[in-house]
Formats: C-alpha cells, sequence, structure tokens
C-alpha cells in the first residue's frame, strides 16, 4: 500500500504529528507523478525551478508550484487519459467559468477511508435509515457539479428513505423548489424516522424565512442533523450569521445547533473538512493549509489574514497538489478551540475579487502558452 493510501485510511484523522512522514511521501510521490505526465503542471514546475527533491520538511511544501483555482477555469489539465478517470466533476461556476476535475481509482478509494473517518467525527454514520432533503442540485445526465455530487454522496452516511431536492433541472438550467420542499418537509416532520438536510444554507435560511412568514412550525423527529456545505454562492449578500440561522433552525425545526454540522471544500481540493462541535474547521491529516499576503503570496503566520493555500497528495488525474483559492481566511492555533483537538483550524472570512488574484492567474496562463493542451 502507497503512501496516500496509508494516509487516507490512517484511523485518527486529526493526527497531523504522527502522519506527518506520510503524508510528505505522498505529497513527493504526487509532484513528482504530475511532472512525469502532465505536461503543463512541469512547464511550471520548471519555470519556478521547481524539483521534487527540493521538498524534504515539512517548511519546505512552501515551494511546490502553485496554481490558481483561476487556472483550472481557464484550463482543463490532466495528468492521465480521461479513460482512466471515473469520476468527472466541475466547479459550480458561478461565475461563468468552472473547472474540470477527475478522481482517479485510487483517489477514490483513498476518499472512501477519508469519508469514513471525517464522517465518524461527527457521528454521521448510521444504519438508521432517513429521510434527506437536499438543498441543492438533483442529480441530471450531462450536470458534473462536484457540489451535486457531494451532496448525492452524503446521502450514503444514512440508509435513504426518499430524497428530496430543492434545485430541479429544467432545460439546461435548474429552478428551485422550496414549495415542493416545504411540502415534503411537512411529511416528515410527522413520522418517526430522522429528517437529514444536506446543502446550500442560503436555501435553508430562504426556506426558513418561509415558514417563518407562514407562521408553521415543523418539529423534526429525534436523530434529525442540518448538514451545511457550498457557502452562500451569489446569495452572498443575504448571508446572515450562524447564530441568526441557528436559532431560527431550533425555533422552527426544533434540531439543536449540537446537530448542525457545516463542511468545507472545494472542487479543486476535494478534502472534506468537517467542523468540530464549535463550529471550528480544524485541519485534517489528508492536507495542509497555508495563509499567503494577498499581494507578495509570501506565507503568513499563524492569526494573521489572508489567501487560503490548500495542499493535498489526493489526486492523481489532475495537478491539484498546491492551489491557490480565492478565499480569505486566518489559520488559528488548535489549542485556541475548546473541543480539545489540537489540529489548527481554518477560519473563512471572505472571498476577494478575481482582479485581486488576476496576477497571480496570469502568470500561470503566461507559462502555459506555447504548450499543448
Amino acid at each position: 500500500m502507497g503512501a496516500r493510501m496509508r494516509l487516507f485510511w490512517h484511523k485518527e484523522p486529526f493526527d497531523l504529528e504522527g502522519t506527518e512522514r506520510l503524508f510528505m511521501a505522498a505529497i513527493l510521490q504526487n509532484a513528482a507523478y504530475h511532472m512525469r505526465h502532465c505536461d503543463e503542471y512541469r512547464c511550471i514546475a520548471e519555470a519556478e525551478h521547481f524539483r521534487p527533491d527540493l521538498v524534504q520538511t515539512l517548511p519546505d511544501i512552501t515551494k511546490l508550484p502553485l496554481l490558481p483555482t483561476a487556472l483550472f477555469k481557464r484550463h482543463t489539465l490532466f495528468s492521465m487519459p480521461k479513460w482512466r478517470i471515473p469520476v468527472k466533476a466541475t466547479s459550480h461556476g458561478t461565475s461563468g467559468n468552472f473547472s474540470r476535475i477527475g478522481l482517479d481509482t485510487g483517489s477514490l478509494l483513498a476518499g472512501l477511508g477519508m469519508v469514513l473517518r471525517m464522517a465518524r467525527t461527527r457521528g454521521l454514520l448510521s444504519l438508521r435509515p432517513v429521510n434527506y432533503i437536499i438543498l441543492g442540485y438533483k442529480p441530471h445526465r450531462g450536470h458534473h457539479m462536484a457540489v451535486m455530487k457531494t451532496a448525492y454522496g452524503s446521502t450514503f452516511l444514512a440508509p435513504a428513505l426518499h430524497r428530496v431536492y430543492a434545485l430541479k433541472p429544467q432545460g439546461d438550467t435548474y429552478q428551485p423548489d422550496l414549495e415542493g420542499v416545504l411540502d415534503a418537509l411537512q411529511r416528515f416532520s410527522g413520522q418517526r424516522h430522522p429528517v437529514r438536510f444536506m446543502g446550500f444554507p442560503s436555501y435553508l435560511w430562504f426556506l426558513l424565512q418561509m415558514m417563518e412568514e407562514r407562521g408553521m412550525r415543523c418539529p423534526l423527529p429525534p436523530g434529525s442533523k442540518i448538514m451545511l456545505g457550498g457557502g452562500w454562492k451569489q446569495h452572498y449578500r443575504e448571508q446572515v450569521e450562524k447564530p441568526v440561522l441557528y436559532a431560527l433552525v431550533k425555533r422552527l425545526l426544533d434540531v439543536d445547533e449540537t446537530e448542525i454540522i457545516e463542511f468545507f471544500g472545494a472542487a479543486e481540493h476535494p478534502i472534506l473538512f468537517t467542523d468540530c462541535p464549535y463550529h471550528h474547521f480544524h485541519v485534517p491529516i489528508y492536507s495542509r493549509v497555508l495563509i499567503r499576503d494577498v499581494h507578495s503570496l509570501e506565507v503568513l503566520p499563524t492569526g494573521q489574514t489572508g489567501l487560503v493555500n490548500l495542499i493535498t497528495p489526493m489526486l492523481n488525474a489532475v495537478p491539484v497538489t498546491s492551489i491557490m483559492t480565492d478565499d480569505l481566511g486566518v489559520l488559528h492555533e488548535g489549542t485556541e478551540c475548546p473541543c480539545g483537538c489540537k489540529a489548527p483550524y481554518l477560519e473563512i472570512i471572505g472571498r476577494v475579487g478575481m482582479p485581486d488574484i488576476k496576477t497571480c492567474a496570469a502568470g500561470a496562463s503566461d507559462i502555459l502558452k506555447g504548450v499543448d493542451a
């Protein structure tokens, strides 16, 4: 079993210190693989005078070729033939552009180990059948959004009795159906089976607003959970503070805050970050997070705000070993969280506009000129 597989099937998902050697071995193998099999990645690495043997200790991961997510929205980069990639996905693409990402067989097996362990930490694995309300996209042939696949995959953490979707396909687009969700919620609340919400927090907020306007309460059966991920996307103007949302969940659905679980991730970094009981995203062993200065891209000390750089050896299909997101975040010491987990945790502050990271994206695009796709 290779370093990647041993890392992703390690029994303790937050044992960063105990798995550091495994992580470094997997990162070296991953970077070397992409340099051998992806012309574009090798071109960028050589332009930055990078060689895998330059990465000897954990601080050396700052030397990995840093690819902005904007690059994947403008170029299709793969490190293996598409016929060897069983699962393909795209980013949400709210700006009109989207990244094309693939998961090879090894990535899928590694991801299974990660999901089982991360889900266990928040009590999401169950044999008890549940009713699912997906506050996201209904799967449809021709649509490959990663957020859609993630939401659907989450319905296998406990056996699904029913799946109801807030966004349904109509032609080439999706249309919200909150009335249908509300009807299903009323049916489910009168049953003995738990209900699990999964999806965008914005649509949960809109649903709760509808209920409040109509004077409705739908207390959910014991064991119900609210699972949120994907951010507020194009609805960022309607975003509310978490305590406001949590209080409305308790009042209208009778679900305690302890049963609200949030997720963080990206199509270009398919690592499952689950929050702790205090809603902090502790960094799991499958990833490392660096915070970089918005202007210089220099790595910032813990506690300072900057661009979020995500690093993982998970994918061989696509060279996303080290990506620069357009998220602004802060990395905190794990000891600042009362949950007891020692791993540092990531706080997402917001997003920067694409013009703010244009230089980073344009630099990589310039390097790729003259390289055959």
